[in-house]
């Protein structure tokens, strides 16, 4: 068996309630210096020393004992009641930790799943909203950077009817507290905030901003902002490209 196999079986061994095979395997990991099972059985017999802790003792004497067994009309025997009734009691607050860890781990699990298809639903969300506009039968296509020796480069799609997509590379890092704002530029009019985004290590990003573009729309355009955005371009741009071709 590997480790995985016999890690349900640590806390029964520590409590010398393990069984064939798996004691004898973990008796065999043990012997030769498994790391993942020494580590698991210190565990284990800490929380075995957790139990036994929580218990006060208090045992009569002998000779006690059985005068209060015979007081009652108990005749003394090698094996009463009590140590069954006990040894029931221990195994019964063994299974609730045991089994109240387990539950903890499957929940803990099931939280980390759940964040992950939460994740990957909001990406594939946002990876439809860019297919729509990219394969839209209005949308128009903008290169920007194109044979400059340096970045950044990469293209715009626009439609009228429902966004844009900027998809770059070679973008500058930003500095820390700072971010990329992107802008829709009307003809002769005031820049409107086209939303935040950031690059990848690598200096590329994906960026969609989802709506109807003003009629009168011209260019995308990219600033560097403070982290919460600006109302209006602080910065020169990095780069703009045309869409003025988009709108009849």
């Amino acid at each position: 068996m590997n480790c995985n196999d016999l890690r349900d079986y640590y806390e029964l061994y520590a409590l010398g309630l393990a069984e064939d095979p798996e004691r004898g395997e973990i008796r065999a990991h043990l012997n030769r210096q498994c790391e993942v099972c020494m580590k698991g059985m210190k565990q284990a017999r800490e929380t075995a020393a957790m139990l036994g802790s929580t218990a006060i003792p208090a045992a009569p004497s002998a000779k006690l004992r059985r005068r209060i067994l015979a007081s009652a009309g108990y005749e003394q025997r090698g094996f009463g009641w009590a140590p069954a009734l006990a040894g029931a009691l221990v195994f019964s607050v063994i299974a609730g930790v045991y089994f109240a860890g387990r539950e903890r781990d499957v929940a803990r699990e099931l939280d980390r799943v759940t964040g992950i298809s939460r994740q990957q639903n909001m990406e594939l969300t946002r990876m439809n909203e860019v297919l729509a506009i990219i394969n839209g039968a209005d949308t128009r296509v903008s290169t920007f950077g194109g044979g400059k020796s340096t970045p950044p480069s990469g293209k715009v799609f626009a439609s009228p009817t429902q966004g844009v997509v900027l998809i770059a590379a070679n973008l500058p890092p930003v500095p820390a507290g700072k971010t990329y704002e992107m802008w829709v530029i009307p003809k002769g009019g005031k820049p409107q905030r086209a939303g935040l985004f950031q690059s990848t290590a690598d200096g590329s990003a994906l960026h969609v901003q989802r709506g109807r573009l003003d009629p009168n729309a011209d260019l995308v355009a990219v600033t560097v902002e403070d982290a919460a955005g600006a109302d209006a371009p602080t910065t020169t741009p990095l780069f703009a490209a045309p869409i003025r071709a988009l709108v009849p």
